[in-house]
């Protein structure tokens, strides 16, 4: 009888790989946009200026917890803050849906491949060979939170929504009447929260808190109809991610330029 021996592949070095494709492009644009994101998104966070327009709220600084606009809940800056380190309203709500979107399972599979390079791509060479230690030690091992920063971000769902609602009443600065209307810019916030719920109500944990406490889930209509409606938002999930990703930084940008008198909000009713 033949004996068979395994045949062990010599190990790649750092990008080195056999495919003909370009495998580099999908983890350059990746990182390009995470990037981006996350420098326009701090810069915003820091300035604490032109994050309102009217009835429009920056979803940046929503809830305003703080602040010198009409939108904050408890007034002004707290007496409390530290005098060395710059007040903004946004840095106090912002890491939350921020640490959602950070440990979110899909966002994890494309930041591990752009930023962390591990690996950067399928049957690509790793940097670190054999030191991959999963998500069992820090900083890694805070992605076992996601669930409960989803609460979190399920919370911030009903705040936006909110905001978009207010959206509709604009007062009068002079008689201080207020009265409906929609601009685009209503639309814009609109828009917004239905992104981020898409994104959000698809997450794979919610799935599993909706479905997975029941050994027989058809018993329950109400939980199955609420488990194949996140299922069928989950399918789309990476699209839904990245749409939203785009649509809140541009809803931050579209208020700060209408703020700074670069756009014209228009009106439409």
């Amino acid at each position: 009888m033949a004996s068979t021996l395994p045949v062990l592949a010599p190990p790649r070095r750092f990008g080195q790989t056999a495919r003909p494709d370009a495998w580099w492009v999908q983890p350059a644009v990746t990182f390009t946009i995470l990037a981006s994101f996350v420098v326009y998104a701090t810069w915003a966070a820091f300035q604490n200026a032109h994050y309102t327009y009217g009835p429009y709220l920056s979803p940046f600084y929503s809830p305003e917890l703080f602040g010198a606009s009409h939108h904050a809940w408890f007034g002004p800056q707290p007496r409390w803050w530290p005098g060395w380190l710059p007040f903004s309203p946004a840095l106090l709500i912002l890491p939350f849906p921020g640490l959602f979107r950070f440990t979110c399972y899909y966002y994890r599979g494309a930041y591990y491949k752009a930023f962390w390079a591990d690996p950067p791509s399928c049957a690509v060479g790793e940097p670190r060979g054999k030191s991959y230690w999963g998500e069992r030690y820090l900083p890694l091992i805070l992605q076992n939170a996601h669930r409960f920063f989803l609460y979190i971000a399920l919370i911030f769902i009903f705040i936006l929504a909110y905001d978009a609602v207010k959206a509709t009443w604009w007062v009068d600065g002079i008689t201080g009447r207020g009265e409906f209307g929609i601009g685009v810019g209503t639309l814009v916030l609109t828009a917004n929260v239905i992104l981020l719920s898409g994104y959000t109500l698809g997450c794979h944990s919610l799935r599993h808190l909706v479905g997975g406490r029941k050994d027989q889930l058809s018993r329950h209509p109400v939980q199955l109809k609420c488990y194949e409606g996140c299922s069928k938002l989950n399918r789309g999930h990476m699209k839904w991610a990245w749409a939203s990703l785009v649509g809140v930084a541009f809803t931050d940008l579209y208020i700060r330029l209408c703020s700074m008198g670069i756009w014209t909000d228009w009106r439409i009713l």
